[in-house]
């Protein structure tokens, strides 16, 4: 159901709920086979992340194992992204990587959380998206939380938690994330 801020809640024990679980299991086996792999399999790489998200991806995609996500079906991938290793891309909430784009090691992408009252906590999920727009790099370590949008050609410095959108064309970093400066060609 979704609401004002673009966040979906997923109520447990629906039917919304059981799919969410039975794409959860479908994306632990494939990303399963996709870290398998190594750096020069690049082709096999591509075409699991194409089965996982359900769209062929670029040539220009290219992505290092290992590599988790807790859905897959919402990931969007632009031209010319790279993904370094051992990212984290959480896309319940949808997930939207334009072109360009350079992930670093260990980011962090969660557009999924839970209420935060204690006797809600395992009532429902909560889904948000995020947008990362065309040539943005994420430094590595960084997280990016749901309802989040990160602006073209923007930094997020390494380990940040962005929380907030962030401006096209700034540096970011720290926690919670804040602009350090505008970037300028």
């Amino acid at each position: 159901m979704p609401n004002h801020d673009r966040t979906r809640i997923i109520p447990r024990r629906t039917p919304e709920s059981k799919a969410m679980r039975a794409n959860v299991q479908r994306a632990m086996a494939l990303t399963a086979r996709l870290n398998c792999l190594t750096f020069h399999d690049a082709a096999e790489v591509r075409a699991l992340f194409s089965e996982l998200t359900g769209q062929e991806v670029d040539d220009s995609f290219f992505l290092i194992p290992p590599f988790y996500t807790a859905g897959g079906v919402e990931i969007r991938v632009g031209r010319n992204v790279f993904v370094n290793q051992n990212c984290t891309f959480y896309d319940l909430g949808g997930l939207t990587i334009g072109d360009d784009v350079m992930i670093g090691p260990n980011v962090s992408l969660i557009t999924s959380g839970h209420g935060i009252e204690p006797s809600q906590r395992r009532s429902y999920v909560t889904a948000s998206p995020i947008v990362i727009e065309r040539n943005v790099w994420i430094a590595a370590g960084a997280t990016i939380i749901g309802g989040v949008t990160v602006g073209e050609n923007s930094v997020v410095a390494a380990g940040s938690v962005v929380t907030r959108d962030v401006p096209p064309n700034t540096l970011v970093g720290g926690n919670p994330a804040r602009l350090i400066r505008s970037i300028a060609e």
